[in-house]
This record gives structure tokens, sequence and C-alpha cells, in this order.
């Protein structure tokens, strides 16, 4: 069922003008699903004229139309869940129940969007004078850029897709070349709900030229994208020569901050199945527990016990609670980070290795380390994949000192039964977000970003609609009434 896929400009599947292709892979077998058209600079350069029209068309259209359309790719998203979901699994190896659960949450976009786009408001300032008026309007940037990560396939382009069409903006994604099927599978959406030819286009294929090619273009005013920090701040340097407007989510290294005032076993639960959710490869993934040293023993053997019945394995396969990590690369990083970790005198708790039962596949047990000193490689590396590192605290500052040592700020977690506690927690975290005793954080209707290294401005929520709008003042001067 997973096709070969080709470009999509001014509303049309087309292969790349000089026919190349390029191979997406199986992480569960290694085999090659299908293949990508790789763009040339010609194909990059159609997009730009087709968005450019596109945007000319699509910025006129009504808001109610526009909200109509919008609200119809979310159905067609639902309506279509089974076989996005089959796909996302395919390219990336997630279970099944996690893929239909990504699709859901991007469908939730475009219907959160749909209704969002209607409620662009904007400002009346009472004027000095009688004879002057005085007001702000907000009108789309114009012509988008977004380049997403092939952990969350359909969701993370969904956000910019959704956002952006709300806006008024035409919008040009180029998707991680690993699984570009879910959000080819969007756009195919997007253009079967009347969106016009050219206000959304796809391209894959070499990743740097395209990115370069794009945010180095004049038509291109709004860079948006969901990638790794050095990536980022290429793409910022890129944009300032033109002094685009940018929105970023980055890399993060959530700290966890677990009192002892809570049910230790408890709290483990909760960050354990979220932990290894994705196997790891989440942006907002807890990745560093510090737990208060008169409840570290109860919680480190809980997290350990559910890191241990979770059962591995390809997306598709029944049962499964882990799919496999998505590229060799990734997995190579994740047994170095372990390694490194045990020779610094952390204590390996559960997992560890790659299972011994998978002869193929990029496959890692869920990992759990104890006691992990501060020094260790995993404590201030993002660990994209399946190790929870954790390790003790005594006091309050000293835990929010450790917190916040590094320079990623996307997202951070409390568990403890007190207010005063979890409020200045929640506060003191230099983090985009924080959760209280949750660790679900996205949705669509709260927006979702980070500080410092992790990046810049917000997706999702009315915030993220305010992120492809530029406001502009307008004062009128009123002539003599005669």
């Amino acid at each position: 069922m997973y096709q070969d896929l080709n470009l999509f400009i001014s509303g049309n599947w087309r292969a790349a003008s000089d026919g190349q292709t390029r191979g997406v892979s199986d992480p569960v077998t290694e085999a090659q699903l299908g293949t990508i058209a790789v763009a040339t600079e010609a194909d990059v350069d159609a997009a730009l004229a087709a968005a450019e029209a596109g945007f000319a068309e699509w910025r006129r259209t009504g808001t109610w139309e526009r909200a109509a359309k919008l609200r119809r790719v979310a159905d067609l998203i639902r309506e279509r869940v089974e076989n996005i979901a089959t796909l996302m699994s395919l390219e990336t190896g997630k279970p099944l129940a996690e893929a239909r659960g990504e699709t859901g949450a991007a469908a939730d976009q475009f219907e959160w969007y749909s209704e969002e786009t209607k409620r662009i408001y904007g400002q009346i300032i009472e004027s000095r004078t009688a004879d002057s008026r005085m007001s702000v309007i907000y009108q789309p940037v114009g012509v988008v850029a977004a380049f997403s990560a092939w952990n969350f396939p359909a969701l993370l382009p969904a956000r910019k897709m959704a956002a952006a069409l709300g806006a008024g903006c035409s919008i040009i994604i180029k998707p991680a070349g690993e699984a570009p099927a879910s959000c080819a599978a969007l756009v195919a959406a997007c253009h079967d709900a009347g969106i016009p030819a050219g206000a959304v286009n796809f391209l894959t294929g070499n990743s740097s030229m395209i990115a370069e090619r794009l945010v180095r273009s004049p038509i291109v005013r709004k860079v948006s994208l969901t990638g790794s920090v050095p990536v980022g701040k290429e793409i910022l340097r890129l944009a300032a020569e033109g002094v685009k407007k940018v929105s970023m989510e980055l890399g993060g290294h959530g700290p966890v901050l677990v009192f002892g005032d809570v049910d230790a076993e408890a709290a483990a639960e909760v960050c354990a199945n979220t932990k290894f959710r994705n196997c790891g490869q989440v942006c907002i993934s807890p990745t560093r527990f510090y737990v208060h040293d008169s409840c570290y023993d109860a919680f480190s053997a809980r997290f350990a016990e559910v890191a241990n019945t979770l059962k591995v394995g390809g997306g598709l396969e029944e049962g499964v609670q882990m799919g496999p990590m998505a590229n060799r690369r990734g997995l190579q990083t994740i047994e170095e980070l372990v390694a490194d970790a045990q020779s610094k005198g952390a204590k390996l708790l559960a997992g560890g290795a790659r299972p011994k039962e998978r002869n193929s596949g990029f496959f890692f047990q869920p990992t759990v380390l104890g006691d992990v000193p501060d020094d260790a490689r995993v404590m201030h590396e993002e660990p994209f994949g399946p190790i929870a590192p954790i390790t003790r605290f005594t006091s309050y500052d000293e835990v929010m000192t450790r917190a916040n040592a590094l320079p990623f700020g996307l997202a951070g977690y409390v568990f403890s039964n007190s207010l005063s506690v979890a409020t200045r927690a929640s506060e003191d975290l230099e983090v985009g977000m924080v959760g209280v005793n949750e660790m679900l954080l996205a949705t669509a209707e709260a927006p979702f970003g980070g500080i410092k290294e992790s990046g810049m401005g917000r997706e999702g929520g009315s915030m993220g609609l305010h992120d492809y709008l530029e406001p502009k003042y307008i004062k009128m001067k009123l002539a003599a009434v005669e």
C-alpha cells in the first residue's frame, strides 16, 4: 500500500524534472518501502512560483469559505485515518494505536484553525483628535516555507499547514525524507477539500538545497521549522539575510522534578509510559528525571518494572507498545550514551541493549539508568530515544539549578501534591511549557514551543495563528463635512 511519492506543485502530482528518486526504508525490516522524488532547483523554483500565485488567490478567499475548506480537510483526514495511520506505522515503525492518535491530532489542527480563521480580530485605537481614526488590522505574512521532522510526520506538518492556511498564507511544505507519506496524505486532503492550486505545495529530496533555495528566495516571507538546534541555527542565519519572519521548534531535554510528597510509584508509571512513547523520539519527551532522595528507590524500581513489561516490536504487530527507532544513526547514538553513562558510574536498571530476538530493524530495549551523574553525556545531550536517566536531589534550590543548567528550554515536568511547590517550580523552570502531575502537553488549542536554544514562536492555539500574520497600523485623516 506504500506508494512511490511525487512532488505536488500547483495542484498536480509530478515527478522530479530530471526523474531522480530516492528510497524510503522500513525501520522494522530495513527493506525499501518506496521512493520519493528528488526535487531539482527548477522544481523548487516552480513551487515558489506556484505558491506566489496561490497566495494571491487564497488571501482573497473569504474567511468563512477558508474555514469551510479547512474543516473539510479535517473531516477527510478522519475519514482516512486507517490508511494514514498504516502508512505512518510503516514508515516510522510506531505502534498503530499511536499512529491513529497522531492522525486524529493532525485533524484537530485543521478543525481548530478552521474556527480561528474567523477570529482574526484587529484593534480600534481611540484617536486624540475628532478628525482622525486609528486602527490595526492583521494580514497574512505571505508565502511560507515549512520544514518538519520525521518523529511526528503528520502532526508536525499539520500544525504548520493549518495555521498558515487559516491565516490566508500559501505554503511549501518539506517533510523529512524518512517519513514523507503521512504529510503527502495531508496535502492530498487539502487538494480534495478544494484548497486552490498553489496554496499548498509539497517538495521532497535534498534537504539542504531545498531549504537554502526556499529561504533565500524573496518570494518566501515566513519560515517555520521543526528540527534540531544546529539545523535551526543555520536556517536562522539564512532567514536573517532576508529579514524573514521565523518560528522554530527545536530540540529539548525535558527535566522532570519528582518531589517527596507524591506517590512515587504512581508517578513512575506515568513517567515511564510517557518516556517510551514513540520510542522516546519526542521533542518534549521527559529526559532527565530528578527524584527526591526520600522516594528515589521506590520511583526507580517501579520505573524499571514498567520498562521491562513493555512489548517491543513492529508497529503493525498485535499488542506492540514500543516500536523501533527511526534510523541507524539514532540507534548508534543511543548505544553510545548508555555506554558513556555506565562508564561514569550509572547503574543499569532495565534494558541497555538491542533485543536479542530481533535480527533486523533499529530496535533498542526500553532502558532505565539509575544514579546517573550530571557529567554523563545523556544528561546534557538530547537523548532522542528510549533512555531514561534517573538521579537524586535533596533540596529545591539544588534541583532547580541543575534543571535549568542546559541551553535547552522546551518542556519540563513537576510532580508534587503541594500547591506551593508546584506553583513555584512551574514558574521557575526555564522552559516554554510545563506539565504539573501531567505529561501529555500537546493539543491543538494550546501554544506549543520553547525558549533559549529550543526555539522561538508558538504553534497551536491562538498564538500559533499570529505567527503567520502581520499587524498593520492605519491612521486616517477625515475631511471636513460641508
